[in-house]
């Protein structure tokens, strides 16, 4: 049993991670595309600003907390741009906006390339690790975990208790209606871009210290966030904390036996089967068990 314990541990902070990992990823990604139907394949790119901002602001002298608050800020900022010129010309045409997107992700990491170069200096990890016998692990990725519980809490609050909530939900469920009502819906979806981008930037900042700094460093979090937002379905919140537990549990369970290859392999292999068994996603599961239920 002794034995066993460090494979068990680590198992479960390996969930952990994977867990965190994928929400954080995801949830931006999630909440533009549930509440706007907009497909942002600049996402990863979002992400990659934060990160930016993060590590250029730490270099410049900030402390790492407030480097972090400015690489939010600065992805907030073009979130905001980008919304008011160009993706609020493209709602209700799903395509044109993927197109749009891509193209964009295209252009930011040239620019970043062009600008900045082929990479920035690290930050480096902070606050150790935890130590169990001859067993350790980083406590800044436990902290992240920890961190993707807390804002799926605050998202949930901020979507159920608030005005902004309340006027975000209706203007999803029938956008003429809320206008006819008085709801600014152009406003709402604005904000909802820029909430959107500010959790893109956040994720960036947050990982700022554990990767290697390159403009294509999105594609790292842009298939883990697609993969997460079509399990989970349609279901900001339920949806995606739902497939955030069964893949981040598939991911570590593969990655502790075969390796990270495999874990990505079995991510990617569960996604296709849910697909196909379940359209929907996890949402679609959850509301139909409702209904037969009623």
């Amino acid at each position: 049993m002794t034995a066993l314990l460090p494979q068990v541990l680590n198992l479960l902070l390996q969930f952990l991670d994977s867990f965190g990992f994928l929400i954080l990823s995801a949830v931006g990604l999630a909440i533009i595309f549930g509440m706007m139907g907009v497909i942002n394949l600049a996402h990863g790119e979002f992400i990659t600003v934060g990160a930016y901002g993060t590590a250029l602001s730490y270099h410049a002298g900030l402390p790492l907390v407030a480097a972090m608050v400015v690489g939010v800020a600065t992805t907030t900022v073009f979130g905001l741009i980008l919304e008011f010129t160009v993706v609020r010309r493209l709602y209700g045409r799903l395509l044109d906006s993927m197109v749009a997107t891509w193209g964009i992700s295209l252009i930011m990491i040239q620019g970043l390339r062009v600008v900045f170069g082929s990479s920035l200096d690290s930050i480096g990890t902070p606050l150790g690790n935890i130590q169990y016998g001859t067993f350790s692990y980083s406590t800044y990725r436990l902290l992240l975990a920890g961190a993707s519980l807390a804002l799926l809490g605050a998202l949930y609050w901020m979507f159920t208790a608030t005005e902004f909530g309340t006027r975000a939900r209706a203007t999803i469920q029938d956008e003429e209606m809320s206008r006819a009502l008085g709801v600014d819906t152009n406003r709402m979806y604005l904000l909802t871009f820029g909430i959107g981008s500010a959790l893109a930037g956040l994720t960036g900042a947050l990982y700022a210290p554990t990767m290697t700094i390159v403009p294509g460093m999105g594609s790292t979090f842009l298939v883990e966030a697609f993969v997460t937002v079509v399990v989970g379905g349609a279901s900001v919140l339920v949806g995606t904390t739902g497939a955030g537990v069964l893949l981040g549990a598939i991911n570590a369970l593969f990655s502790n036996l075969f390796g990270t290859f495999a874990g990505r392999m079995a991510l990617l292999v569960t996604t296709i089967l849910i697909i196909r068994i379940l359209p929907q996603g996890i949402t679609g599961l959850l509301n139909q068990i409702r209904e037969e239920e009623a």
